[in-house]
């Protein structure tokens, strides 16, 4: 199943996409199922059930919707840096044997086509493809091998990053939190439509049209079961959380000479089986 999030007119709404295209309802229809988070969070008989209310529904016209991020209000947001070893050796990092954990918050998400926004105060506007996972039920101390129970699906993201801010301090929060950075979406795809812990998928990253990035997401040295598993020894995973898995080389902050996104570029992210995220770049 692939569900995503939309408003038309300023109206919310859900649907769902198959290979014709988009069909859905908005919150103002009398069988609106609600909103993804919501069923998410009730489990996946809910899921399930809003999808056949969904299917019945009319072909809605893509052109004529915003397309938002597939969940709004993530409860939580949990980023992995250094995933790659290729992109920790462009990074002035030394490759860390425990997951390098940090928070985004749900006021730096956008959706697909919407405009990333190339803040005022730096011109060090990056690009970082990265595999989205969605938590689909609670749990604490996860065991590795139970962890991908835990999945709901997936998703693409484009980590935007203001570097010089990132690097102000040990810290990375400020630089990966600009508002209108944190491209999400389009689709939010089921666990069963994807190999099992989203191994083996090809991940590319092409800002205007060029090949930035590129890597299989077997390349990541934390996959998916040992983040669900380590995050978990510290922290309840809920429901509608989003763990972002990490980014491969070829950032523009490592390039020389260096490539930074500006007013007027167009970042795209597809991930194979998950779907294609693009964003053009605005001056805020």
């Amino acid at each position: 199943m692939r569900f995503l999030s939309f408003s038309k007119n300023g109206i919310h709404g859900i649907a769902v996409r198959d290979e014709k295209g988009i069909k859905g309802l908005l919150e103002n229809a009398a069988n609106y199922p609600g909103d993804l988070l919501t069923l998410i969070q009730k489990g996946a008989e809910a899921l399930e059930q809003a999808f056949q209310v969904l299917n019945a529904a009319d072909y809605l016209i893509e052109s004529e919707l915003e397309i938002l991020s597939p969940i709004a209000q993530p409860p939580k947001i949990i980023c992995v840096g250094l995933n790659y070893a290729d992109h920790t050796s462009e990074s002035p990092y030394e490759q860390p044997d425990y997951p390098t954990l940090f928070p985004r918050f749900a006021s730096s998400l956008i959706g697909h086509q919407q405009n990333i926004l190339k803040p005022q105060c730096s011109d060090q506007l990056d690009f970082e493809g990265e595999l989205a996972v969605i938590i689909g039920k609670t749990g604490k101390h996860i065991q590795k091998d139970q962890a991908l129970d835990y999945v709901m699906g997936y998703s693409v993201f484009n980590d935007g990053s203001i570097r010089d801010y990132q690097f102000k301090s040990p810290q990375w929060t400020v630089g990966k939190n600009f508002d209108a950075t944190g491209a999400f979406g389009p689709d939010l795809v089921t666990a069963d439509e994807i190999p099992a812990g989203a191994k083996g998928l090809l991940l590319t990253t092409r800002l205007n049209g060029e090949v930035v990035q590129q890597a299989n997401t077997d390349d990541m040295i934390f996959d998916i079961e040992t983040l669900i598993s380590t995050i978990s020894e510290a922290i309840t995973l809920e429901a509608g959380d989003v763990i972002v898995t990490g980014t491969p080389a070829g950032i523009g902050f490592a390039r020389k000479p260096q490539l930074f996104m500006k007013h007027g570029d167009v970042c795209e992210v597809e991930i194979e089986k998950v779907g294609l995220l693009s964003n053009p770049i605005v001056n805020e």
